[in-house]
């Protein structure tokens, strides 16, 4: 299965160059790639778009990663949320995790690494969609049937 067609991602580090790196490469993908270098800045994005995947760096200059995840989870569950980090700690991951991150990635970027992971997150969270929708149409399917045999 291949990740889902123009998934938008939303990068935010407070780094103008990893925000760009990562836009470049991203894009290049077939990604639909957004930027915030703030955590406020992220959280306005997200209420007014849609996104996929949202790329977090654990320190933010209005709030740390964490802060942002817990954000996030509350507005919209099903997102996929990963960490990045150039203070990697055991605390700090168990801490993310625990907040709601789905991936945890240490900086300096392994591209490669960050790309499986996007792929295999995006991938999951597309058969979770299909999951839904059948489950959705099953229920109308069966409640249709109910309502007529009433009749």
């Amino acid at each position: 299965m291949s990740e889902p067609a123009h998934a938008r991602i939303l990068v935010v580090d407070d780094e103008e160059t990893i925000r760009k790196s990562l836009t470049v490469v991203l894009g290049e993908k077939g990604y639909l790639v957004d930027t915030a270098e703030s955590g406020r800045e992220a959280i306005n994005k997200s209420e007014r778009l849609a996104y996929d995947l949202v790329l977090i760096d654990i320190r933010l200059p209005d709030m740390d990663g964490v802060q942002l995840l817990t954000a996030m989870r509350e507005t919209t569950p099903k997102r996929v949320k990963i960490i990045i980090t150039g203070y990697p700690s055991l605390q700090n991951a168990i801490e993310a995790v625990n907040k709601g991150a789905d991936g945890y990635i240490v900086k300096p970027i392994k591209m490669d690494e960050l790309l499986t992971m996007i792929k295999e997150h995006l991938e999951k969270q597309q058969e979770a969609r299909k999951y839904t929708e059948r489950k959705v149409a099953e229920f109308i399917e069966t409640r249709a049937k109910e309502l007529n045999d009433l009749k």
